[in-house]
């Protein structure tokens, strides 16, 4: 017995020392599983500088941009689980490509441990100021009056936008012609021109063109008003119910790793999103801060795994 105890010991050791040092090996590496410039990446190089200035460790931000986000978060669920490899998550890789691709590589809820949620933007219902309608229920009006009559853009099968107006017809009783794009690049240009009628957009996206006039804003997924934009009102105010939807960011670790080192890197995170700075960058893309614990990051991620699950085995809808 006293064999197996010190073996037990020696085995515990490492990984105590690991945790007690932690950061002190090497640069942590914050993996992007997108391209640079997006919502992900920009709210991931917001939080690097100050993280890494409380850690006392240089963070890394990286992109490993490929099929939807996957390539990306999959290099993270097999990284060795010694916080030395972190991933900026979204709903994109958290709960759509898990739901949506029959053969993913990683399972969100077993392959990765929760750290904080980061940040969230609703979606907004943008149209071409060409659509006659300017509220809400005139829309959902509008659509039922011709049934696949008006477009909806987005940027593929299976994308954010594809996903939320899939849900908005499901809870409305409307029906949209979807015109997937190969990427969301083009979707705004093509709306601005009138060659659709619609899109459900991250609010970050569209909010220089709702100012400017280039398209018109119906309503907001949130549960309340979005600052940068106090005018329009949400799904919820204009009498359509289940479309409290946000995109959200959030890190996390690989699987295993340990939990003194996430409960650091946790309480570093929620003194991040306390600063002006970052909450002042925050503001001007469009976003909130979230922050909170582990387990609240993993209760979210299991909801919102659960409802686009729904939406995409409802709809029918496949990966491209």
């Amino acid at each position: 017995m006293k064999i197996v105890a010190t073996l037990l010991l020696a085995m515990a050791l490492p990984l105590s020392a690991l945790s007690q040092g932690y950061p002190s090996a090497k640069p942590i590496r914050l993996i992007v599983p997108f391209a640079p410039g997006g919502n992900v990446d920009i709210t991931a190089r917001t939080l690097a500088p100050a993280l890494g200035e409380l850690i006392g460790q240089t963070i890394v931000v990286e992109n490993r941009a490929g099929a939807g986000g996957v390539l990306g978060a999959d290099l993270v669920a097999k990284a060795p689980a010694d916080g030395y490899t972190l991933l900026m998550g979204s709903n994109s890789t958290l709960s759509v490509a898990p739901a949506l691709f029959p053969r993913n590589p990683y399972q969100p809820l077993r392959d990765f441990a929760p750290i904080s949620l980061i940040a969230a933007t609703p979606f907004v219902l943008v149209a071409h100021p060409a659509v006659a309608a300017r509220t809400l229920p005139e829309l959902i009006a509008l659509a039922k009056s011709k049934p696949g009559g008006l477009t909806m853009a987005s940027g593929g099968n299976g994308s954010s936008n594809h996903l939320v107006g899939e849900l908005f017809q499901s809870v409305t009783g409307t029906k949209l012609l979807h015109v997937p794009y190969k990427g969301a690049g083009a979707v705004a240009g093509d709306l601005m021109g009138g060659q659709v009628d619609l899109l459900f957009d991250q609010l970050a996206a569209s909010t220089a063109n709702i100012k400017s006039g280039r398209i018109k804003a119906i309503a907001v997924t949130s549960s309340t008003r979005a600052a940068v934009l106090p005018e329009v009102p949400t799904m919820l105010e204009s009498g359509v119910k289940e479309m409290d939807v946000i995109n959200i960011t959030g890190v996390l670790a690989p699987a295993g790793t340990s939990p003194e080192i996430i409960a650091r890197l946790n309480a570093a995170l929620q003194k991040v999103l306390l600063r002006p700075d970052v909450k002042e960058r925050f503001a001007a893309l469009g976003v909130s801060s979230l922050g909170g614990t582990p387990e609240e990051f993993s209760a979210f991620i299991r909801e919102d795994l659960a409802k686009w699950t729904k939406v995409i085995k409802d709809g029918n809808i496949k990966a491209e």
